[in-house]
């Protein structure tokens, strides 16, 4: 079975160490645009084992997060407790989520690569409903070139981002950044390497 047939309990299993799979560290895309997000609130989504909520949190936004395995919520909590500082965590996958609407100031996706295009494109709904007048979303995942350095991501080709997609997705939004690139990155065991990026800001209409 592949874990895209049992993707729960694939994930529930690779979370299952005394390690931080991805590390402790923030996405770096994520760290070198942290002027562009608005001050209050803000949704990391398949936030995983929390590296990305806890450094959010740290740097003064009130935070919530979600993932659907068990297994990565406990660690994300224990890691926001090592830093003191406080997440709302909930273990929920993206179907179950309460996307309130018009309540984020940002929403955040990082490497959330596990949507197929039309699971995809109704996550990029919920978010566009979930965002605020004038709310943020970033986002930095994997391009196709990430299939010929497999160095992490899905390893299937409609998962996969470009250009194209993400402004295609948000064209109604003003475009804040966007990049496609290689980069060595160093993301835990899991992301480990050369890799093929993009990364992509937008800002709702007001």
């Amino acid at each position: 079975m592949t874990k895209f047939e049992n993707p729960k309990g694939t994930w529930d299993q690779r979370f299952d160490i005394d390690g931080y799979l991805f590390g402790e560290e923030p996405n770096e895309y994520l760290r070198s645009q942290l002027h562009l997000l608005k001050p209050g609130n803000i949704l990391s989504i398949a936030d995983g084992e929390g590296r990305n909520s806890v450094w959010l949190a740290k740097q003064d936004f009130e935070v919530d997060a979600f993932d659907f395995s068990r297994n990565a919520v406990r660690k994300a909590q224990r890691l926001a407790d090592t830093h003191k500082v406080k997440v709302n965590f909930s273990n929920s996958d993206w179907q179950s989520f309460n996307w309130e609407e018009n309540y984020y100031d940002n929403i955040v996706g990082i490497f959330f690569q596990f949507a197929g295009p039309e699971d995809r494109l109704k996550i990029f709904a919920h978010i566009d409903a979930s965002l605020k007048p004038g709310g943020v979303v970033l986002l930095q995942g994997y391009t196709p070139a990430q299939l010929k350095f497999n160095t992490g991501g899905p390893g299937k080709l409609d998962h996969l981002y470009d250009e194209e997609m993400l402004l295609s997705a948000f064209e109604q939004y003003e475009l804040l950044d966007i990049r496609t690139y290689e980069s060595e990155i160093t993301e835990g065991a899991a992301h480990k390497g050369m890799s093929g990026l993009i990364g992509f800001v937008a800002k709702k209409q007001s």
